[in-house]
């Protein structure tokens, strides 16, 4: 080779150097995990039982943010979704609960409705299940800003059970979002995001899978007499299925369909198993991760919570979903090796809220708690102002903690300020109610400066109630003493887990106090892209410091 040649071949190579050197490091892709209804301590509650591809792999890879904590109220799904992916709060993206109620007209809206999208991969176009969309949240997501960030080549992709788990993290202008129809079994969109569903999806609705699973009926894992971290199967804690008086393993999900649809998926591991197999064909038939650009991946994994709220927290049924679940994401990340690639992608996982333990369960253990119950509640504090304001049904209801008031029966003659003291006054005569105060004038009130910033950032004017109550540890709006539930400020409502692994993460452990607004900031500042339009979190430096 002359000279000339060597030269230019030099030259050639050190511009491919200059050039790959220039170009922005980042991740072929991004997946955020929620674990919905996980609390931070079922990490550790089940460790020994956990397998080490799972939740051992993402604490021994990964980095674990220990305390991460919800800086709102209430704690409840669609507001969890839309904070970790908007690092926002209700107050400015929008989302005030899974329902909530417009102030100016009274009306309830669900968080994801939208009637001026039709559903797409029913047989019925008007179909309810598939009129949503993002619409009514009011602020980007780290989703949206990614694609914004690369000209919209970014692909990303929402996948879960619950429609508002897949939509809010996905955000406004994702490629699709993709939810679970309990009727027909069968994966749905709308056509927010499409006119008809791919075919890989189609074809995978034609196999019945969730029939399927259903049919294997649920069995614990492993024996269930070692299931120690758990009251014994047969309880009075536990809340049933349609057809059946209780529920006790083995479990005959096979001969409950019939009375329960195949929605019954919802409650049963099963519900998270199907939901990685739509995730992974959704990787692999979408191809991402293998685009010149990063691509996201936000998938919800619903069952925990219905089998949350069915069984609650000391249930063996809880239990062996942890350990399913495990196993379950064991496998997912070993398909990520194979198809993107180790040290190719960085997934988080965390939550949207926590949850809370039965009541019955608390008070047979000596320890405070109960039903609140917010239907006599309401209608005993409509009589009282009726007769302080001489008006019927001033309260409209005392959805999400709040009163909301129905001002359509507020006359000129009633001063909103004695309506609101009067409500007050009577709300702190339960002895199951810690504070009630006027959403408005929080600032003011004599509560601890923890609660009183959550209910700032919970507070949006145009779908809160104007008192918002805070009840005792412990204490639930339920409809029985069965199952649990969540919504409430204390750390087992609101001490989620938040664990990095892959791509740019370090192996360690935190406890420094961060939030879930601080989500979104974080993933931004790994992708070199811009926060959320309405974020108010900030990047996790413990994370990002190498």
């Amino acid at each position: 080779m002359n000279i000339r040649r060597l030269s230019s071949l030099l030259l050639f190579l050190m511009s491919l150097s200059l050039f790959s050197q220039s170009r922005m490091d980042r991740p072929k892709l991004v997946v955020g995990i929620v674990v919905d209804q996980m609390r931070w301590d079922y990490l550790y509650r089940y460790y020994d039982r956990y397998n080490n591809g799972g939740f051992k792999r993402l604490l021994n890879e990964g980095f674990s943010c220990e305390n991460t904590m919800l800086n709102y109220v209430p704690s409840y799904t669609a507001i969890g979704h839309s904070t970790i992916y908007t690092g926002s709060v209700p107050s400015i993206h929008g989302i005030a609960g899974n329902d909530f109620t417009v102030q100016a007209t009274g009306q309830s809206l669900y968080c994801t409705q939208d009637d001026n999208v039709q559903s797409v991969g029913t047989a019925d176009k008007n179909a309810k299940a598939g009129k949503m969309s993002p619409f009514n949240l009011k602020a980007t997501t780290i989703t949206d800003e990614l694609k914004l960030a690369t000209n919209f080549r970014s692909k990303v992709i929402g996948v879960s059970i619950k429609d508002r788990g897949s939509i809010l993290p996905a955000g406004h202008s994702a490629d699709a979002a993709y939810w679970f129809d309990g009727e027909s079994g069968n994966w749905i969109s709308s056509t927010w995001y499409m006119q008809q569903l791919p075919k890989w999806l189609v074809d995978f609705n034609n196999k019945k899978q969730a029939q399927k699973y259903l049919e294997q009926d649920w069995n614990t894992l492993y024996p269930i007499d070692t299931y120690v971290q758990s009251t014994k199967d047969d309880n009075v804690y536990e809340d049933t299925y349609k057809g059946v008086d209780k529920v006790t393993f083995p479990i005959l999900t096979s001969k409950l369909i019939k009375d329960n649809t195949l929605g019954l998926i919802r409650s049963t591991p099963y519900g998270n198993t199907l939901t990685l197999d739509v995730a992974k064909l959704a990787l692999e038939n979408e191809k991402l991760g293998s685009h010149n650009v990063t691509d996201f991946l936000a998938i919800s994994l619903s069952s925990t919570d219905y089998v949350g709220h069915q069984f609650s927290p000391n249930s063996v049924k809880t239990e062996d979903t942890y350990l399913r679940l495990d196993k379950d994401l064991s496998d997912f990340f070993y398909f990520l090796d194979l198809k993107v690639g180790k040290g190719n992608y960085v997934v988080f996982l965390t939550a949207d809220h926590g949850g809370g333990h039965n009541g019955q369960f608390l008070n047979d253990n000596k320890i405070e708690g109960g039903n609140w119950d917010e239907k006599q509640i309401r209608n005993d504090l409509n009589k009282y102002l009726q007769q302080k304001f001489g008006v019927a049904q001033l309260v409209r209801s005392l959805y999400n903690y709040q009163v909301n008031f129905n001002y359509s029966q507020i006359t000129p003659a009633i001063n909103m300020d004695d309506l609101r003291a009067a409500s007050i006054s009577y709300l702190e005569t339960i002895p199951s109610i810690a504070y009630a105060v006027v959403t408005d004038k929080v600032s003011e009130a004599s509560i601890p400066s923890a609660i009183k910033e959550k209910i700032i950032n919970g507070y949006n004017r145009e779908l809160c109630g104007e008192i918002q109550i805070i009840l005792k540890p412990g204490w639930y709006s339920m409809s029985n003493m069965k199952g649990a539930t969540h919504g409430a400020w204390n750390p087992y409502d609101a001490h989620i887990p938040l664990v990095w692994m892959g791509w740019g993460v370090k192996h360690g452990v935190s406890n420094t106090e961060v939030y879930m607004t601080d989500i979104a900031p974080t993933v931004a500042a790994m992708l070199h892209i811009q926060m959320p339009s309405g974020s108010i979190g900030k990047p996790i430096v413990d994370l990002l410091n190498k």
